[in-house]
């Protein structure tokens, strides 16, 4: 069973990814790969050979997840009901519980602030 590791795509405050991975979480983002700006599939496929769940806001991913359903998992909230520290939380707890097998081709809604 292997370990949930997450790539945050542009959209997502980069105070989450800094977070987690100062928690110890194996975290890439956009920023820290210098891809801001890049095309959404590209980020999609760049996860995948990561072996990484993308982590969005941006509802472009949920028709990619149904248009590209091997991907290793994503992770949408909206921007409106979602929080810094929301996703902190949530992210921890699915980190806790599933394994990167488990979320592989899954779109996991996040709900919490």
């Amino acid at each position: 069973m292997s370990e949930l590791k997450f790539y945050f795509d542009e959209s997502v405050e980069l105070a989450v990814s800094e977070q987690l991975l100062a928690g110890g979480l194996d975290v890439v983002s956009a920023h820290s790969l210098d891809k801001l700006g890049d095309k959404d599939p590209n980020h999609l496929k760049r996860a995948g050979e990561m072996e990484r769940v993308l982590c969005t806001y941006d509802t472009d991913f949920l028709h990619l997840a149904v248009e590209f359903t091997d991907h290793q998992g994503i992770i949408f909230a909206q921007a409106s009901k979602a929080s810094i520290g929301g996703w902190v939380r949530e992210i921890r707890a699915l980190h806790a519980r599933l394994s990167a097998d488990e979320v592989a081709g899954q779109v996991i809604f996040l709900s919490t602030r």
